[in-house]
């Protein structure tokens, strides 16, 4: 599936975007990557958003990736898509659920319910629940604490 189907599939002699493609990329404020300029920035014009990088990016070089039959990379690209739509503290507190004995399985459930319900990131949220059952099969998971 490509970003867009008004125009041909992306291959690998897409990549760089920035240099090959840079009609496709634009800021998540719609910015052409050609008004991102140092002009721009004394300016005023330009704002924090502007420099971060748009959904559409990252699932534009998932598809470059899927061409470079490289099927893990393009699967990340597609999940940091789904991750721009979540608030930096809520991506903290993900980092800091998936490390070992973190969190139970319980905890890593809703975490992926969350993901699923309030920010559409179904990918995210898969990824999630495979670190739940993999954490639980090495015996990973937060241990009940003593009393």
């Amino acid at each position: 599936m490509t970003a867009s189907t008004s125009r041909a599939p992306l291959t690998t002699a897409d990549y760089p975007l920035s240099v090959n493609r840079p009609d496709l990329l634009r800021t998540p404020t719609g910015k052409a990557l050609s008004e991102l300029t140092m002009d721009a920035v004394v300016s005023g014009a330009l704002t924090a958003a502007d420099v971060r990088i748009a959904p559409e990016t990252l699932l534009l070089q998932a598809e470059i990736a899927d061409a470079a039959r490289r099927p893990q990379l393009a699967a990340n690209f597609r999940r940091a898509a789904e991750m721009t739509a979540i608030p930096d503290a809520e991506v903290l507190l993900m980092y800091n659920a998936l490390r070992p004995r973190a969190s139970s399985a319980e905890q890593l459930d809703a975490l992926a319910e969350r993901l699923e319900g309030e920010y559409g990131a179904t990918a995210c949220a898969a990824l999630v629940r495979e670190a739940a059952e993999v954490y639980g099969r090495r015996d990973l998971l937060a241990r009940p604490e003593q009393d």
